[in-house]
């Protein structure tokens, strides 16, 4: 095993943090129940994994492969038809785990109850169905255990303990999907483990104005919630020269987090952002490095390649789609699942950590920009002078033709004929030769089912699309 510099780290829980007794008269030292106990060992060997050598890494990955892959074959319809044979048996290396195929969510969905396993082991726990919000009219059924429970329940005390949030501490929480109130803790998973302070919960039914009388009001110390939330409220903040007092830190989910978001909540708030990548079939992805912006995928819980469009693995530097497998799934397996996401391979990291890298993730293929010579772009609209636009409370960009993009436009009030003028010129640069932009102002814009919100949708019919 590499060889970890003391001061990196930390045996069970960070300093500072309570653990929970499950035994009332036993405070200290502190005797967990059985699911905590499973929480802490993993913390436990998650705290020496982290600093293992890419090789190491995956040589235990691959040892764990190599019982999923068996229980896969012997028990799931979908993988026997789909591999026409027993796949090696001693697969030990990434080019061997490579010769099997892609999953691609289409064929998830189609395969239905085939995908399942029909010999779930019983150690694994109670079978739970998981859904996908099926943002893109397409939603995906996803079977899994309690393993995959207590495995992200240990990623996301990580995920604290690494970007050192003190958890007796206030956290606001503004998302889709969520029981809203005041609460005397943060909620689970991190009050079942440790001691924590209130947690402040709010849905999407308010606008960014409610949003922000809401967080003032609140005070919190740490607020949760998506990038284009935080990007709103970091606007509107810029806008009233109203800071949020005691914010320490904005923690980001479910989209796509750019630098301009980053850069927002730094210079309204003088606060960081970390994010998190996860999907609702695979659970945590990556989470953000504590010490940097890039992300490190979550190897112990998920073996992640990014595949170029001939199904090479990327290299340092080069964009391409995100295939995972989720090493504990036995109720469902899901092996080189092709998400529908593209990110960007990131260089080892300066800070020890022998997980694989992501520099940034970009989104999926429907938030790519198509030409009808079937050219793809990562759109870039100069957010800097979307954002100079006081009137502006929120964008979002939609290519209805191969020629046509529309800037659907929330504003307190009308466009000058200048501002308009400044805002096509602005984005039009950035557009590739052949497309134009129209403004469009809207009342509103929708979130998708599942709360998400995307600034660039392609909304050329798939039928239409050049491959």
């Amino acid at each position: 095993m590499s060889a970890v510099p003391d001061s990196r780290r930390w045996i069970g829980l960070p300093n500072g943090w309570k653990l929970r007794s499950a035994i009332a008269d036993l405070a200290w030292p502190a005797l967990p129940g059985a699911v905590n106990a499973a929480m802490l060992s993993l913390l436990h060997q998650f705290d020496r994994t982290q600093w293992l050598s890419p090789d190491e890494l995956l040589d235990k990955q691959l040892g764990q492969l190599r019982v999923l892959i068996r229980h896969a074959w012997d028990t799931v319809p979908h993988y026997r038809k789909a591999w026409g044979a027993k796949p090696d048996s001693e697969v030990n290396s990434a080019d061997r785990f490579a010769r099997l195929p892609l999953v691609a969510r289409r064929e998830l969905q189609d395969a239905g109850e085939a995908m399942r396993s029909r010999a779930v082991p019983r150690a694994h726990g109670p079978i739970h169905e998981a859904r996908t919000s099926g943002s893109t009219g397409a939603p995906v059924r996803v079977f899994k255990t309690d393993i995959q429970g207590v495995l992200w329940s240990a990623l996301t005390v990580r995920n604290h303990a690494w970007h050192g949030r003190d958890p007796m501490r206030r956290l606001a929480v503004l998302r889709h999907g969520v029981k809203q109130g005041a609460f005397p803790t943060w909620g689970p998973p991190m009050d079942r483990l440790v001691a924590t302070g209130p947690a402040d919960v709010m849905g999407m039914s308010l606008d960014v104005e409610g949003q922000f009388a809401w967080l003032q009001e609140r005070k919190p110390q740490y607020l949760l919630t998506y990038p284009t939330v935080a990007a709103a409220l970091a606007r509107l903040s810029l806008a009233r020269a109203t800071p949020l007092p005691g914010l320490l830190n904005v923690a980001t989910l479910g989209e796509t987090l750019d630098a301009e978001t980053r850069e927002l909540c730094r210079t309204a708030w003088g606060v960081s952002v970390t994010d998190g990548y996860s999907a609702e079939e695979v659970g945590y992805i990556a989470l953000q490095c504590p010490e940097r912006e890039h992300y490190h995928v979550q190897s112990e819980s998920v073996l992640v390649e990014i595949l170029d469009e001939q199904d090479r693995p990327c290299r340092p530097g080069e964009i391409g789609r995100v295939v995972v497998t989720d090493l504990h799934n036995f109720a469902m397996p899901l092996v080189r699942y092709d998400i529908g996401d593209y990110a960007e391979v990131g260089e080892p990291c300066p800070c020890g950590r022998g997980l694989p890298t992501i520099k940034r993730i970009l989104g999926r293929v429907r938030n790519m920009l198509v030409t009808a010579d079937g050219r793809r772009y990562w759109p870039t609209f100069g957010r800097r002078a979307l954002t100079a636009i006081d009137a502006l409370v929120q964008y979002q960009f939609v290519q209805t033709a191969y020629d046509h993009v529309e800037a659907r436009l929330v504003l307190r009030a009308p466009l000058t004929a200048s501002q308009e003028q400044q805002l096509v010129a602005a984005v039009g640069a950035r557009l590739p030769a052949g497309v134009r932009l129209s403004v469009v102002p809207v009342p509103s814009l929708p979130r998708s089912p599942g709360g998400k919100f995307e600034e660039f949708v392609c909304a050329v019919p798939e039928a239409d699309t050049p491959r």
